[in-house]
């Protein structure tokens, strides 16, 4: 929370960007006290925050506001709770859509990712053909070529992974 408000608004500062009114804390005390805490004693700024607390099936429950914090009363069915609940549902659904995009990325990483000539369908084709990492490291040029790949595209791979397996026996060597 700490990093997440000093870049924003260190950013909001710098660029000379207009201020909130009040900015809004998906989070209870702990997390309103550091986003607090940034604001006044960081970046010398007093923005009122809020806070949209969870019970324990985290549904949305209480909204923190005040110093010292108070519950603020509100009645679960009225139209500014739902309004608050429709907001935390939201940034709970861009936070995890932000991650899961992420780990995409870089779920499905090898040392076969920046080799001239090898994208994403050859990489497939390759680890299909192979079907592990470690077949591949002790394939020779002829045998990457019998994934379908040209023998140009195997000479780099072959390169690349040679030029990993030494780095790795390096490595090793020096822990013992």
């Amino acid at each position: 929370m700490r990093e997440v408000v000093r870049r924003r608004y260190w950013r909001v500062l710098k660029e000379g960007l207009p201020l909130p009114d009040l900015i809004l804390i998906d989070g209870g005390k702990g997390q309103i006290d550091s986003a607090k805490d940034v604001l006044t004693n960081e970046l010398g700024l007093d923005i009122p925050v809020a806070g949209l607390a969870k019970d324990d099936k985290h549904k949305t429950s209480q909204l923190l506001f005040g110093d010292p914090l108070e519950v603020i009363p509100l009645a679960r069915n009225s139209q500014e709770f739902y309004l608050l609940q429709r907001i935390q549902d939201e940034v709970h659904r861009f936070a995890i859509t932000f991650h899961r995009q992420l780990r995409s990325k870089s779920g499905f990483q090898s040392i076969l990712d920046g080799i001239p000539g090898v994208g994403p369908g050859r990489k497939k084709k390759i680890l299909s053909h192979f079907g592990s990492m470690k077949k591949i490291k002790t394939a020779t040029i002829e045998e990457l070529q019998e994934s379908g790949i040209p023998r140009a595209v195997a000479e780099a791979v072959f390169a690349k992974v040679t030029q990993v397996n030494e780095k790795q026996n390096e490595k090793n060597t020096s822990e013992e």
